[in-house]
Parts: structure tokens; C-alpha cells; sequence
């Protein structure tokens, strides 16, 4: 399991020890050299909670500077993009990869079931990718290779060899359904599990014995009988109970702008320079962390900026006003939410950039 420094990996960290304690899972954390102390500080807390080292992934351990700056020089100084997200590639992927090697790897992913995306899925096929807090646990290309139109006899037979025959009736028309226009996967998706989550689960892990994934070689696998959806309140809840607590860079903090308050906060891990950032985190790391936003600054040089405005532009006063006065409209806005919390206010831009720095 990949600790990233965010609420979910972290969450899901703890979410397995408790509830799958048999889960002999080992932990990394891919460190650029680049992320904030508070990052860190989760990290430890997370260590003694689950009485484990999370072993750190370095992409240039041999290079005299950190792994991002390693890399900068490698590409004489252009800067990661979201367009060019070398970043993602070379300091989180690539190390994963390598650490892992050639052996039959299960990866569990904390994307939530209130998340509309898919995540990190490897192209190595020695990696299989497993999402407990979903309802669906499988990934994509799994449910495309047991929903496609050849596969069905096979998913047929699944079915009735591991169901109840008084469900048959029921189930049977249903898994026996083509796709179609009108019928989609994900429709057909949603349908079998509403029917019967575990059923589903357990029809899918038989399904894999024939194939060449990791769990093919697996003679039981205890997340079969996982039906969760955990959303975001659910995260924060575990990470709160358990003591090892939320990052502090999620706490809401109150500015002023015109004599109105608003507040702001950090959505997302991963490197306090993230180009995914809103422009209001910009400002949030200038005022709160200005030595690490000093640090961001001396990186644009040479026309390479983070954004399309250089970080000496965003932070002249009356930038600074006007990005204020729009998160605080935005804020306005979603004011008829109910939830506790600051990211359920902003914009959910927690979810735009690569699970594999975020989650």
C-alpha cells in the first residue's frame, strides 16, 4: 500500500488493519524531498499506529540533491505540468515499479466510493489494483474482461455454479443480459451489485483463475466479503478515532479580505509546489508557509512558471484580494452545505491530478 501523506492512504492504512488484521500488507511512501513537515509528521503517526515501518522510495537515491531537484537538472530546469506530469512519473511511479519488481503484487488503492475516478492502474501485469473503500473493489480493465460479450458464458456459469438456485431467477436474466446501447457497462456494473455485492466479488475472483493476474494464484482472498462504500466523512471519522489524526494542512484557517471572512485551507498531499493547486492554496502556502513558497518562487526561471501566471504576480496585493474575494464568493456559494468540513465547501479539486501523488 502506497501512503501518500493524504487522508485517504492514510485512512485506508488504518481501515485494514483493523478490520482485515490476517492482511500482511507492507507500506512505501515515494518521498520527492519536496512535501511539507506535516506530511511527514503523518507519516510517523501512522508508523506507530500500525506498529510497521512505511519504507521510504527515493527516484534518485544516489544523486547528491533530493529526487526533484535530480530531476529538474535532468530536464535542464522545465518544470512539471499538467500537461507534462514528468513529476508523477519519475518520482511516485517509476520507484514503485522498481521496488516491487517482477513478484505478484495486490495494491490497495484508497480512491473513496464518493469519487467518480479510476486511479493509478499499473501496465506491469505482475500489479493488480484493489479499492476496499469502494463497493466495487475491482478495477476497470478487471470489470471490462468479465462484463465483455465473450466473456459472458463464462461469467454465466460463475454465476450459477456460486448462487443460490432459489436466486437464479432473479439473478440469471440479468447476468445473462448482453450490452448494449441501452444496457452499458457500467449500468450492468451497478445492477450485479445491487443484486449481491459478495456474490459479484466472489463470481469475479473466480473469474480470475483463468487469467494472469496476481490474485489468480490465490487460494482466498478476505475482501471478497467487503460490501463499504466509505465517503469522505467516513475518512476523516477513522483518521480522528484512531488517533493518528487529520494533517494539519486540511484545517481551515480564517483570512480577511474587504472586511469580509472567508476560509482557506489545503485540499490535497503531495509537494507544497503542486501545479494542481487552486490559486487560493497558492496564497495559503504565502502566507502560511513563506519559506516553502520562497522556495517555490526560485524554481521559475528561464520562462518555466507552475501556472499560467508566474508565482510573482500572485502574490502582488491586489492579486492576492481578487483570488481571496473569488474563494470567498465560491464559498458563498456552496454555504447551504451542511458538512463540517472546508472541503466539502471549496470546489472538489481535491479530485483533479494523480491518485498516485493525493490520494
Amino acid at each position: 500500500m502506497g501512503i501518500s501523506g493524504g487522508k485517504d492512504s492514510a485512512a485506508l492504512a488504518i481501515y485494514l488493519r483493523d478490520k482485515h488484521p490476517e492482511l500482511d500488507i507492507e507500506y512505501y511512501f515515494s518521498d520527492t524531498g519536496k512535501e511539507l513537515d506535516e506530511t511527514y509528521e503523518l507519516i510517523s503517526n501512522l508508523e506507530n499506529y500500525l506498529g510497521k515501518t512505511i519504507t521510504r522510495l527515493e527516484a534518485a537515491p544516489d544523486s547528491p540533491e533530493d529526487s526533484f531537484d535530480h530531476f529538474v537538472k535532468v530536464y535542464g530546469g522545465y518544470l512539471p505540468s499538467s500537461s507534462a506530469r514528468w513529476c508523477t512519473k519519475k518520482l511516485k511511479l517509476e520507484p514503485f515499479e522498481q521496488f516491487v519488481g517482477n513478484d505478484p503484487v495486490v495494491s490497495y488503492v484508497g480512491i473513496r466510493g464518493d469519487e467518480d475516478r479510476e486511479g493509478y492502474i499499473s501496465r506491469k501485469p505482475n500489479i493488480q489494483s484493489i479499492f476496499p473503500f469502494r463497493r466495487n473493489i475491482w478495477s476497470e480493465d478487471v470489470i471490462q474482461k468479465v462484463l465483455q460479450a465473450d466473456a459472458l458464458p463464462r461469467l454465466s456459469s460463475h454465476y450459477r455454479e456460486l448462487s443460490d438456485p432459489a436466486q437464479h431467477s432473479r439473478l440469471l436474466p440479468l447476468v445473462d443480459a448482453p450490452l448494449s446501447r441501452g444496457f452499458s457497462q457500467t449500468q450492468k456494473l451497478n445492477a450485479l451489485l445491487d443484486a449481491d455485492v459478495r456474490l459479484f466479488n466472489r463470481v469475479v475472483f473466480a473469474f480470475l483463475r483463468d487469467t494472469a493476474y496476481p490474485l489468480a494464484q490465490a487460494a482466498e482472498f478476505s475482501l471478497l466479503d467487503n460490501d463499504e462504500n466509505l465517503v469522505r466523512a467516513d475518512i476523516f471519522h477513522l483518521l480522528r478515532k484512531s488517533g493518528v489524526g487529520v494533517p494539519a494542512y486540511y484545517e481551515k484557517i480564517t483570512f480577511e479580505v474587504d472586511g469580509k471572512k472567508g476560509e482557506y485551507a489545503r485540499s490535497r498531499s503531495g509537494c507544497f509546489f503542486c501545479f494542481f493547486q487552486q490559486k487560493i492554496e497558492w496564497v495559503w502556502l504565502y502566507e502560511q508557509h513563506p519559506k516553502k513558497f520562497a522556495l517555490a518562487q526560485a524554481y521559475e526561471k528561464d520562462g518555466y512558471t507552475w501556472m499560467e501566471e508566474s508565482l510573482n504576480d500572485l502574490i502582488k496585493p491586489e492579486r492576492i484580494r481578487r483570488i481571496k474575494l473569488d474563494a470567498l464568493a465560491k464559498q458563498q456559494k456552496n454555504s447551504f452545505s451542511t458538512s463540517a468540513y472546508l472541503l466539502d465547501v471549496l470546489d472538489d479539486e481535491e479530485e483533479v491530478g494523480c491518485a498516485s501523488c493525493f490520494i
